[in-house]
């Protein structure tokens, strides 16, 4: 066994008066075969006759060592004080779901692809994009939050822009809008390549403004609390990643099959993209610009046929239900489309789901004429009038679409109505069958490949939703010229763009399915409908991931971020000394959990 002693900052000062006697703590270290033991004790030098002695007045080996440090200071003579008399935390700014946001656009190159060079303007869109993101709210609402006196998170302090007011923002929309054409440029050399799929869906967006001339009243309408808005229309082209490429707004009552070719052509030439395969949905691309010869050159096209086109393919025998007795899948021909390959499907799950609405819509629909025939019926004031029943009657069939199921009565004393049988047994012999339509070659596009193309479309529903529902909210807007209406959505495209790299990094905390190609490899088929993979559904059900952490939604996961913040601290000086001298300040961030921390990790950004 080996000793030794170590004295712990011999604290005890020398006393100059004789028998006087110093107290310190000191440390004895012990091996002991192989493993060496430590003793912490309070001892105190004392003179006898001319010879220093010790004796130990206490043993502190369980004392924290935080508070032995504490105690050598005290016997050395030092005066503490608590931190709070020390430092003074003058402003903390919410700063984590900022480093979030910021550092992911800036991992997409967001600087570099709104301008090749700095620029007060670029660093404004940027500051934008960024907050509508992490706080979508108005321009002036925007710019109060960057602002050096009102800002509410770290985001004007970093990229610079603390003293920006609304009319400079609304300088910068302006700025962001002349430059769309090159930004987008910019995305399709990145995102869409010759011989590519492109996505490509409408929605519209309500206007709250009066003075915008885009704005108008169109199909479908944009309603809320029951009032109907004037809307703007926006068509998305994405690639088959379903990542957003360009975006452009036409007036509110615009026909969606009529802005196809400004897009292909925009691909086509703007872009450089010379030959292109264009999905689209059978509202875009109908029989009147597919069969009308006006498809443009170099683009193949992707889409489905309506529901009466279906029932006419079985009417004419070109489409036999029994083929999907063994089957979900068939590729069927008819001569009312030369040159097109039509692959039908049928999903029995979708067909019972229909059945299902339907009959809700149906029992919905007569629960509503029966009212009509009671009032044709009571006693006091019946109504009376083939004009005025008629009236409410369309009212109520028309409610939930429903006026070719029924067949009506209306005369001047009264109104009685029973189902179309027939025609609803027709109706319900297609449930569940759709006919995807295209006429890109088997050669380039098997069966199988095809459906899962149209399918894809969901990617773009899916920016939409972020788009207009919780997340980036687009709507409504009050911009009074059209260049800022345009430049307002481009800008919520953008946010949407990083938005949904964050989602994709993120998504083993959110929950959102990490695991697609084992969700993929859960479907029987490519016609049944889309699972989840079993981790997905694990997380649903516990809440919880896999390391044990809670699961959130993007929304929470920022909130959660937002509670890492930006501390400035202020030493505090004596009085004497503050009137001749600025107190020394300097930033400090709160630590981030163990959750915090793998968010940030997932998107490779750091809290500095």
């Amino acid at each position: 066994m080996r000793s030794e002693e170590q004295s712990a900052d011999a604290v005890g000062s020398r006393w100059r008066k004789p028998g006087a006697a110093g107290v310190h703590v000191s440390i004895i270290r012990k091996e002991y075969r192989g493993k060496v033991y430590e003793h912490v004790f309070l001892r105190q030098s004392y003179r006898d006759g001319g010879k220093v002695q010790k004796r130990t007045l206490a043993t502190l080996t369980s004392m924290p060592r935080s508070l032995l440090d504490q105690l050598r200071r005290t016997l050395r003579g030092e005066t503490l004080v608590p931190a709070s008399e020390t430092f003074e935390v003058v402003r903390s700014l919410p700063h984590g779901h900022v480093a979030a946001v910021l550092g992911t656009a800036r991992r997409l190159e967001m600087e570099k692809l709104l301008s090749r060079g700095p620029s007060r303007e670029r660093d404004l869109a940027l500051a934008m994009v960024v907050a509508r993101v992490l706080h979508p709210a108005s321009k002036l609402a925007t710019a109060r939050g960057l602002h050096d006196e009102t800002r509410f998170t770290s985001l004007g302090e970093l990229l610079l822009v603390g003293d920006v007011d609304e009319d400079e923002l609304y300088a910068a929309l302006d700025w962001l809008g002349d430059e769309q054409e090159r930004i987008e440029q910019r995305l399709a050399k990145k995102h869409l390549s010759d011989g590519c799929l492109v996505l490509y869906d409408l929605t519209s967006a309500a206007y709250s403004g009066e003075h915008c001339s885009l704005a108008d009243f169109g199909h479908p309408r944009e309603e809320h609390g029951g009032r109907r808005y004037r809307q703007v229309r926006f068509g998305l082209v994405c690639n088959k990643e379903g990542i957003p490429v360009a975006v452009e707004v036409f007036p509110g009552n615009t026909i969606d099959s009529t802005t196809v070719r400004s897009q292909v052509e925009k691909v086509q030439k703007r872009f450089g993209v010379r030959r292109i395969v264009l999905v689209g949905d059978r509202g875009v691309l109908t029989d009147v610009l597919l069969q009308g010869k006006s498809v443009p050159e170099g683009m193949g096209w992707v889409t489905a046929l309506r529901a009466p086109a279906i029932r006419a393919l079985v009417e004419a025998k070109a489409l036999q239900l029994s083929l999907f007795d063994q089957q979900e899948l068939a590729e069927i021909a008819s001569p009312d489309y030369p040159g097109e390959r039509l692959i039908a499907c049928r999903n029995p799950l979708l067909a019972e789901e229909r059945s299902r609405k339907r009959e809700e819509m149906l029992q919905a629909t007569e629960k509503l004429l029966d009212k009509i025939v009671a009032a044709t019926q009571r006693a006091r004031r019946p109504l009376r009038g083939e004009a005025k029943i008629g009236l409410r009657v369309g009212a109520v069939v028309n409610k939930h679409s429903m006026s070719k199921h029924f067949r009506l009565n209306i005369t001047d004393e009264g109104f009685s109505y029973d189902r179309d049988t027939e025609g609803i047994a027709a109706e319900a012999a297609v449930d569940g069958i759709y006919v995807i339509r295209t006429s890109v070659p088997a050669t380039e596009l098997a069966a199988e490949e095809t459906v899962r193309v149209y399918k894809g479309l969901a990617q773009v529903e899916r920016a939409f939703r972020s788009l207009k529902g919780v997340d980036l909210k687009v709507r409504p807007f009050y911009h009074h010229l059209d260049g800022r209406v345009k430049a307002h959505i481009f800008l919520c495209m953008l946010a949407y763009y990083v938005e949904r790299r964050m989602r994709q990094a993120l998504a083993p905390i959110l929950f959102d399915d990490d695991n697609r190609e084992a969700a993929q490899a859960r479907r029987d088929s490519v016609v049944a409908p889309a699972q989840r993979s079993l981790e997905a559904e694990r997380k649903a059900l516990t809440k919880r991931t896999v390391q044990g952490e809670p699961v959130h939604s993007f929304q929470t996961l920022l909130q959660d971020l937002a509670t890492v913040c930006k501390n400035t601290i202020v030493f505090k000086v004596p009085h004497q000394v503050r009137d001749t001298q600025e107190a020394p300040t300097f930033q400090r961030i709160t630590t981030p959990t163990p959750l915090q921390q793998r968010a940030f990790e997932l998107l490779g950004v750091t809290l500095a």
